[in-house]
Order: C-alpha cells, then structure tokens, then sequence
C-alpha cells in the first residue's frame, strides 16, 4: 500500500507543478510526472525503511513530498524556464 500512496502523490505533485510552469507540451508533462513519481518514490522508500507494502510514516510522506518538490522545482528552474 505505501507504494500506491506514494506513487500517486508523486504524479500528482508533478502534474500540478507542470500546471505552475505553464507547460503546453504533452513531453514536458509528461516528464514533470515521472520526476514526481521518481523522487516521492526514492525519498518515501528510504524514510520508510525501504517498505514497500504496509504501512507509511507520516515522516515518510512528508519527506517524499519534500523531495518530489524539490526536485520540480530544480528541474523547472533549470530546464523549462527561459530568462
């Protein structure tokens, strides 16, 4: 179940930042949610011991959604915004 969960808050994360950056092509949304999925799932398995089903700590949760924030925020600001 804590795969599920994370998965699903990683693509979410990532389809909203998308919607943030304005991004008008399907690749780059595409690529904000697997970069969402990515890293909620990296940081939330590693904040959970590496569990994969069970249950999920709220430390994990936060930490996954931290790390997929991070990393949207990184990837916008490098890749996608144009000064």
């Amino acid at each position: 179940m804590a795969i599920l969960v994370l998965i699903a808050m990683g693509g979410l994360l990532g389809w909203f930042a998308a919607i943030l950056a304005r991004t008008e092509d399907a690749a780059g949304i595409f690529k904000s949610i697997a970069l969402g999925l990515l890293a909620s799932a990296i940081g939330g398995l590693i904040m959970n011991g590496g569990a994969l089903f069970g249950a999920l700590s709220w430390l994990a949760i936060g930490v996954a959604a931290l790390a997929a924030l991070v990393v949207l925020v990184a990837y916008n600001l490098v890749f996608v915004v144009r000064f």
